[in-house]
């Protein structure tokens, strides 16, 4: 039943944060990406949590904890090239009149 109750709390979560973004407009996406880098980090700790917490007897729980921390990293390491790349179009060329 445990396993149940996770299930339903991950469905709750995916579903809540689906239409919170969703109701986002386009044009804000970028600059709210740019300022909410800090919650990939938390999905990378919660990651590195779940793979300390698995059972080194259970494969299943160390691949998938293995998962979560590589996807997590990905996701803090594209969201800071992402961010970078924006703030890069917002700077002058260099030799540039105004």
């Amino acid at each position: 039943m445990e396993g149940l109750a996770y299930l339903y709390i991950f469905m709750l979560a995916g579903f809540t944060g689906y239409e919170v973004i969703s109701r986002v407009p386009v044009i804000l996406h970028t600059p709210l990406m740019s300022g909410s880098n800090f919650v990939h980090g938390v999905v990378l700790v919660g990651g590195m949590v779940a793979l300390g917490n698995a059972d080194p007897a259970e494969p299943l729980q160390l691949a998938i904890g293995f998962a979560a921390v590589l996807l997590g990293a990905a996701n803090a390491a594209g969201g800071y090239v992402v961010t970078e790349r924006m703030l890069a179009m917002f700077k002058g060329k260099k030799g540039a009149t105004k």
